[in-house]
């Protein structure tokens, strides 16, 4: 006897339909899994057998034969072990095969025949949502993920025992319900650091506000004790929320990675990815025998924090460059070649010389070789791929026993948000959310100059020898500037202010 089940398995962090096929004939009893299941997927015979036995069913001693189809993309993990048991007890006439007809089933069954959590619901059930399938049976700790596709009809169970009461109808179980008054509660916002705590600076908090708005790549350059780590890791706290959309793509990428924290079903503030330097370049980019998101997709739609950034491998400083200018990095492996999203701000931080003191007075003791091997770390081309570039001298006595501290995140966040909704209605038929995104056309349209504005940048571009990819994140930057001034057009003042924070590659960077 044939059973067909619904299911579905991931490429990258996407979903694609899989059918298992469940075939019981007469023969020596045997249990063969066929369609390039790897070894977590060949070892669903064991779990699978020994669930349904642990349930109080007699498993069948006959040949039994699955095939996961299509039968010529490599299958992993564990999500199958639920389908193949419904597909075994459908083929033994104990589950009717209606049941499974337009139902979509995944989960990891345990020896007692309890059904387990498995990584990247999400993406599996919003492909089954695509491909017609309406409702699904998931583990009952996965189920508010799935529910965060709209129209899918959601049905968890805790154990095998309760999923064959269900498919015959001797159970009812109530399709799971999200919460949408917690799903779009307000962040902890009391939990982020703030900017008021950080005495000075006031020059580098202004970068990083025009960075917030406008969604650009930071590089900061100090001594030792600063404040390069403390600000970068308050930044998060004046970025502008999540959209839904943004919500969604960035729970898809955490939940094939299996960094949902406690199964929550939707990540509701922008990521925060802070690598040590030791990290290799495929930690950083993703990869794998069969590819998996690196920290360039974890930070999507968040932030890449990069602490002492010459301290970092060469070749995974290199690797970024092509995410950061496409937004996406794609990963080619013999079994196929994967694409994931990768559109992240990068926020760096470096000491200017080995010692750390190079321009603090006559503290540094590097010879000029040291210092230039110590630059040198950091390539040209990375370099032209970060938008501002930013000095921090140490902070003096006087503004530590400043009592009174600096600006709220509240403050700035309110002015972030409004550059940022204007952004929002300038192109919401162009696809993009900020100006950083802005490709060779859209500045053309979107950022013109005036008689002034373009001589200030035409004798800058001559005497600090721009390449066209700063010409245009100049652009991008200054119309920035010019969002959070509520400006129309783009002043003068909005590229002078800009410009100051692209000299420093020539100052360090010779």
């Amino acid at each position: 006897m044939l059973a067909i089940v619904n299911s579905s398995a991931l490429l990258g962090i996407d979903g694609y339909h899989v059918n298992v096929e469940v075939d019981l004939s007469s023969g020596l009893p045997s249990f063969d899994i066929v369609g390039l299941p790897d070894s977590a997927v060949k070892e669903s015979r064991e779990r699978v057998r020994t669930a349904i036995k642990n349930s109080g069913i007699t498993f069948p001693t006959k040949r039994i034969t699955v095939n996961l189809a299509p039968a010529d993309t490599k299958k992993e993990g564990a999500s199958f072990d639920l389908p193949i048991a419904a597909g075994i007890l459908s083929c033994m006439e104990i589950v009717p095969c209606h049941a499974l007809a337009d139902v979509l089933l995944l989960g990891e069954l345990s020896l007692d025949g309890s059904v387990r959590p498995v990584n990247g619901i999400l993406p599996m059930v919003y492909s089954a949502m695509q491909e017609g399938i309406a409702k699904c049976i998931v583990p009952f700790e996965n189920a508010e993920e799935a529910a965060l596709v709209e129209g899918m009809h959601v049905f968890p169970v805790k154990n095998l025992k309760e999923l064959v009461e269900f498919l015959t109808e001797k159970n009812n179980i109530t399709p799971f319900l999200l919460d949408k008054a917690h799903l779009f509660a307000d962040t902890d916002e009391e939990n982020l650091l703030d900017f008021c705590h950080v005495k000075g600076q006031e020059n580098v908090k202004r970068a990083l506000e025009l960075a917030a708005a406008g969604g650009h790549n930071v590089l900061m350059i100090g001594p030792p004790g600063s404040g390069k780590t403390m600000l970068a890791k308050r930044f998060p706290s004046i970025l502008p929320d999540l959209t839904f959309e943004e919500s969604i793509e960035i729970t898809k990428i955490y939940s094939v990675a299996g960094l949902l924290q406690n199964r929550n079903s939707l990540l509701r503030k922008r990521p925060f990815r802070s690598p040590h330097h030791t990290i290799s370049a495929s930690a950083l980019i993703g990869g794998g025998r069969i590819p998996k998101p690196g920290e360039v997709s974890l930070a999507h739609n968040g932030v890449l924090f990069l602490d002492e950034l010459p301290e970092f491998q060469r070749t995974a400083l290199e690797v970024m460059r092509q995410p950061m200018e496409d937004g996406k990095v794609t990963i080619a492996r013999v079994n196929g070649t994967l694409t994931f999203p990768s559109d992240f701000m990068l926020i760096a931080a470096m000491n200017p010389c080995p010692c750390g003191f190079l321009g603090s007075g006559d503290k540094c003791r590097c010879t000029q070789n040291e210092i230039s091997r110590y630059q040198s770390k950091i390539s040209g081309p990375l370099l032209d791929r970060i938008d501002l570039m930013i000095e921090m001298p140490a902070v003096s006595y006087e503004d530590l026993e400043n009592s009174t501290g600096g600006e709220t995140s509240a403050e700035i966040k309110k002015r972030v948000v409004a550059a940022h909704k204007i952004q929002l209605k300038r192109y919401e038929n162009e696809g993009i959310f900020f100006n950083a995104q802005l490709n060779a056309s859209q500045i053309e349209r979107y950022c013109k100059l005036g008689e002034k504005e373009r001589e200030l940048l035409k004798k800058a571009f001559s005497r600090m020898d721009m390449s066209a990819r700063a010409y245009h994140k100049i652009l991008k930057a200054a119309r920035t500037a010019a969002d959070l001034d509520s400006s129309e057009d783009i002043m003068v003042r909005h590229i002078a202010e800009v410009l100051q924070y692209r000299s420093l590659d020539r100052k360090y960077m010779m």
